[in-house]
């Protein structure tokens, strides 16, 4: 998604050090601190993952389409279709445009449950039953 940039993990410009001054970087951004873009993982009718190159070699899988849920429930954990997202504690725009983070109530054929992982940076959606 356009509105949300690529971060750089690094220290801060605008720190003060502990005698008073500022820092000031003395070289230019590594490709080692640069992140990467939001995955914005959707709702959709089945799964669809991407690999991604991590450092090092790794590959990386990332879920962009969503339609299964890994649910948690007091037998232990079903494999349950996702019905549609209730409310985002991201964004309120999120459950409009039907995306899946950490911490999304969502529908499932069991009930309503919140998701309990990252699904962009993990390849799966885990969640948790709500009672």
């Amino acid at each position: 998604m356009a509105q949300f940039g690529i971060q750089i993990h690094r220290k801060s410009k605008t720190k003060i050090n502990g005698n008073g001054k500022k820092i000031v970087v003395a070289r230019d951004k590594k490709k080692y601190e640069i992140g990467n873009y939001f995955s914005a993982t959707k709702l959709y009718e089945k799964n669809v993952t991407k690999e991604m190159k991590e450092r090092g070699g790794k590959r990386k899988k990332i879920l962009k389409r969503a339609g299964f849920v890994n649910l948690l429930t007091k037998k232990g954990y079903e494999k349950v279709q996702i019905k549609g997202v209730v409310e985002s504690k991201d964004n309120r725009n999120f459950a409009r445009q039907n995306i899946l983070t950490k911490g999304t109530i969502i529908n499932t054929e069991l009930g309503k449950a919140v998701i309990i992982n990252r699904p962009g940076r993990e390849g799966n959606i885990n969640a948790k039953l709500l009672e």
